[in-house]
């Protein structure tokens, strides 16, 4: 391959991929910011926001599966394309009803499921392009760009931009989603069909079970999937309690909460870069399972040093830790997935991952009520350690 078709970080084709990747990461941020809070206003109903943020959810648990299925079936270009500019239309719907004062709450609904059905897709349609754009060598590299410019768009860029746009015209937040989704898809259609299609034509349900088989039987695979799914639970524990910690327990000012996940993403963009240098150095395996006991490490500090000071370095210390493994939890996981099956084992990532974050979030409400929120904290922090032990030997190998 030469020229637009060439791979690696550097060529034409990817940075036409990381563009899009990065437009439609600040379209979620402002899109994940303003949707419940547009909910909140428009119905003053507690009961309609959390129906949105289930909307939401759900397709990753019934819809990613298959979807992933689906992109094997397909151009993974055509599909990223394809769900780029089913988003983008959806969008503009929402944009319609709410400048007309006719988005309700079966409205919302709909379009809250839709899009992120849509999503399951263009996610796993953009891993298998990373793949074939990136090329072996550069898996960590790409997994980098890609890991910072999405912690950038969707946690600090998009939810500022929300912020800008509701204050102005609450509409004007969908319809700079619904650009920002217009924008990629004329992006990836830039982009070279380098990722074929898989050669696999059976029943879907056939062709879902055997990317979790291979999924389950591959034992690196299978570790590496199992730790994703393991430390999202213990970190959604964190999450559900840290909030009320930080205003009960540390008595920080509510207002300087939401300064706690800047530092965190702060944390994962200053790590993404070095994750690539620090395996080549020291090996993809090690250096995983520092990032997991660094993690373990911030936690701990959130939850062992109980003054609002060490709330910050807590959170920045968690966000170089997630940040580290993402990138080389994901370029391992793609580096021992076959192409054929890259859209079904990302889905089943995502759905081991989606799935077990609720399951942390309702957990950890009665095991605080048992004991305490730092308990919760400082026993999540235990438990990533424990995993950490378990996982050792096999990632070690990585």
């Amino acid at each position: 391959m030469t020229g637009d078709v060439g791979r690696g970080v550097r060529s034409r084709s990817f940075r036409a991929l990381l563009v899009a990747w990065a437009v439609t990461s600040v379209g979620d941020g402002v899109r994940a910011a303003a949707l419940p809070l547009y909910t909140a206003v428009s119905t003053r109903d507690a009961v309609a926001v959390s129906a949105v943020a289930v909307a939401e959810v759900l397709p990753w648990l019934l819809v990613a599966l298959p979807a992933g299925a689906l992109v094997d079936r397909w151009r993974p270009r055509s599909a990223l394309i394809s769900a780029h500019a089913f988003r983008c239309a959806v969008t503009l719907v929402l944009v319609l009803l709410a400048s007309a004062g006719a988005a309700g709450l079966p409205a919302l609904l709909v379009c809250a499921f839709l899009l992120s059905s849509a999503e399951t897709f263009a996610d796993s349609a953009a891993q298998t392009v990373l793949v074939a754009l990136a090329g072996p060598e550069d898996l960590e590299r790409a997994n980098g760009r890609f890991v910072s410019i999405e912690t950038l768009g969707v946690e600090i860029a998009g939810p500022l931009a929300a912020a800008a746009l509701f204050a102005w015209e609450p509409a004007l937040c969908f319809a700079a989603n619904a650009l920002s989704f217009g924008a990629a898809a004329c992006c990836v259609a830039g982009v070279p069909n380098a990722a074929e299609r898989s050669s696999e034509r059976g029943r879907l349900g056939a062709e879902v079970l055997a990317g979790l088989r291979f999924l389950t039987r591959n034992p690196a695979l299978r570790t590496v999937v199992g730790v994703v799914g393991l430390t999202a639970l213990l970190t959604s524990a964190v999450n559900t309690v840290a909030v009320l910690y930080a205003v009960e327990e540390l008595r920080m000012p509510a207002a300087a909460v939401p300064t706690l996940l800047v530092c965190t993403a702060i944390g994962t963009v200053l790590a993404t870069p070095a994750a690539s240098r620090l395996a080549r150095r020291f090996g993809g395996g090690r250096v995983m399972i520092g990032a997991l006991l660094v993690l373990a490490a911030g936690i701990a500090l959130l939850g062992g040093v109980r003054v609002p000071a060490a709330a910050w370095p807590a959170y920045f210390v968690m966000g170089l830790g997630a940040g580290t493994w993402n990138v080389l939890s994901a370029a391992n996981r793609q580096r021992l997935t076959p192409r054929a099956m890259m859209g079904r084992v990302t889905s089943a990532h995502r759905v081991l991952a989606w799935g077990l974050m609720p399951l942390g979030a309702g957990l950890a409400g009665p095991v605080a009520a048992l004991t305490s929120l730092g308990g919760v904290i400082l026993g999540a922090a235990v438990l990533v350690a424990v995993v950490v032990v378990l996982a050792a030997p096999r990632l070690r190998g990585l």
